[in-house]
């Protein structure tokens, strides 16, 4: 688990890229901020000197579901990757991070959201007081589209139900949807992002959250403040 210190760090420095110069120091602000911690700690750790172990099921199931991927040929995307993106982080995290894609870095690692939006992840993922190896994260999509073109509906249709089985194998208590495609594909909807984020869905069992993609945040840093609220959404249903 990722020292506290280190994930107030990345917290800070969210916060700090987000324009926000200080906290308050009333103490019912803080008072209510360390309640909502406490619960948090209690549902992810079991309790504050022991950590959970993850679930063998959990275990289980994703490497069968990583089994039955093999060296994937149902789609037309095998033949230009260097190798396939599965998942990454605790099997039975309660927060679950789904993106597009895997990317050029992504698809030399073969790990997901390694490049410059994966380091930005892993502060948005701090700035709730988590580490990624305290969440699960995955794409819609196993391999890289060539030029990161957005996936097409055949590749969505082959790729889908594996991520669906993750889900249901992780079984999270929240999901955050990064990004246009990965919110349109899990609601089903054809709305734009910026209609749909600011709401709450139900999504096989779990709340979903829709927002940014960290790259989309690159380009347009002005969105952060917007993440940090869906963020704090994400923290009250952890904690609730």
């Amino acid at each position: 688990m990722m020292d506290r210190l280190e994930q107030l760090k990345r917290h800070i420095e969210f916060l700090e890229e987000l324009g926000v110069q200080g906290v308050r120091r009333d103490p019912t602000w803080r008072n209510r901020e360390s309640v909502a911690r406490e619960a948090l700690d209690s549902r992810l750790d079991g309790s504050r000197d022991q950590e959970v172990r993850p679930s063998l099921s959990s275990v289980l199931l994703l490497g069968q579901i990583r089994d039955d991927l093999g060296d994937c040929e149902r789609c037309k995307l095998y033949s230009g990757r260097t190798q396939l993106v599965f998942g990454v982080g605790d099997p039975s995290a309660n927060l679950m991070f789904v993106g597009e894609a895997p990317g050029k870095d992504e698809d030399r690692e073969g790990l997901p959201f390694v490049g410059r939006a994966g380091q930005l992840l892993t502060k948005i993922i701090a700035s709730i007081g988590l580490s990624r190896d305290e969440v699960y994260i995955a794409n819609v999509i196993k391999c890289r589209p060539p030029n990161n073109r957005n996936p097409e509906p055949d590749e969505v249709a082959t790729c889908e139900p594996f991520l669906f089985r993750q889900v249901d194998a992780v079984r999270p208590k929240v999901v955050v949807a990064l990004g246009a495609f990965a919110v349109r594909t899990l609601l089903a909807s054809k709305l734009a992002i910026s209609r749909l984020r600011g709401q709450v869905y139900d999504y096989r069992g779990a709340k979903l959250v829709p927002t940014f993609h960290p790259a989309f945040l690159l380009r347009n840093p002005e969105r952060k403040r917007d993440v940090w609220e869906d963020m704090k959404t994400v923290r009250s249903l952890l904690a609730g």
